[in-house]
């Protein structure tokens, strides 16, 4: 597992790292294999965990917790959020921020974490982040309890708004850099003149670059869904799982920090690091990306409406 550094925090990341939300997703009585799914990835060499009390009701970090309890603390880079705790409960305000982040430390079992992010931002007052989430988080950063500070979201004009009026260290974006939608590669250099490093997220589309498709709720358009259904189709009539094919691309292609996959089986994370150290079919590639190439890029809106391109910055 290759690792490098995380934009100019200090912090060095491995090039797969571990999306914790399917952990607070664990049916009844399967924590444990929760457990060893982080364990996997520690042994792995997946050395970047990210999480946020919003996942399964603050039930992942609680998880993750216990996961790396008497793990040494140095072993691993440990990421957290606030402003988002339910699916329409968003406070970005400065006190609840900084209650977040002491609960988050008491459910990780940490006295420190290597990185904050503000949550969906796209859902909140971007004013309010960079005036008020922000140096809330940079306030605690003096303490030593925070050390990067970062913003999260999909619109990707939301997040570079909030980087080009308050210093920010990392973003992640989610579905943006994927075979089907790379526009996040094409952002990247607008973040880099901020000093802002950019973390890839959701590499299969939230399920619909696998071939066993897209949720029922995935917010994409019709026919992105159906050209992505397609690819599949054409994967599994070669035997082949798009899902080994996207993440490969992800992680080889994209040239980010860290390619975040969610996982909450130790075989899932087996499979996913397997998967990034084989060879490229590179005609199956091709096949898939001519699949794709109709829906290429194609976005949907999440969050305000004021926040799809504030400022026009698209």
């Amino acid at each position: 597992m290759r690792r490098g550094p995380l934009g100019d925090t200090g912090l060095e990341v491995s090039e797969l790292g571990f999306g914790a939300a399917p952990l607070g997703r664990l049916p009844r009585g399967g924590e444990q294999r929760g457990i060893d799914a982080v364990h996997t990835a520690l042994e792995l060499g997946i050395t970047f965990f990210d999480v946020a009390p919003f996942y399964g009701d603050t039930v992942a970090e609680t998880v993750l917790g216990r996961a790396l309890r008497g793990v040494e603390r140095s072993k691993y880079v440990l990421a957290t959020k606030v402003g988002r705790y339910g699916e329409a409960d968003f406070d970005f305000g400065a006190d609840r921020v900084t209650r977040s982040v002491h609960e988050s430390l008491d459910r990780l079992g940490t006295d420190h974490l290597d990185l904050v992010q503000c949550h969906d931002v796209e859902f909140g007052e971007l004013d309010q982040v960079v005036h008020e989430t922000i140096p809330a988080l940079r306030a605690l950063q003096e303490t030593g309890l925070v050390g990067a500070v970062g913003v999260t979201g999909y619109p990707l004009p939301a997040l570079a708004h909030v980087a080009g009026r308050t210093p920010v260290d990392t973003v992640i974006s989610y579905c943006q850099y994927t075979l089907q939608n790379r526009r996040l590669a094409a952002w990247r250099d607008r973040f880099a003149r901020h000093g802002t490093a950019v973390i890839n997220a959701s590499p299969l589309s939230m399920g619909a670059l696998t071939n066993r498709g897209a949720p029922s709720w995935h917010p994409a358009p019709e026919d992105v869904l159906r050209q992505c259904a397609r690819a599949a189709e054409l994967c599994r009539a070669r035997g082949e799982e798009l899902a080994r094919v996207a993440l490969r691309f992800a992680v080889e292609t994209g040239g980010f920090a860290s390619t975040l996959v969610g996982a909450a089986d130790p075989e899932e994370v087996r499979r996913d690091v397997r998967w990034i150290g084989e060879p490229a079919d590179e005609d199956l590639l091709r096949a898939v990306e001519e699949c794709l190439a109709p829906v290429r890029d194609r976005s949907w809106p999440s969050g305000r409406p004021e926040n799809q391109d504030p400022g026009g910055t698209a």
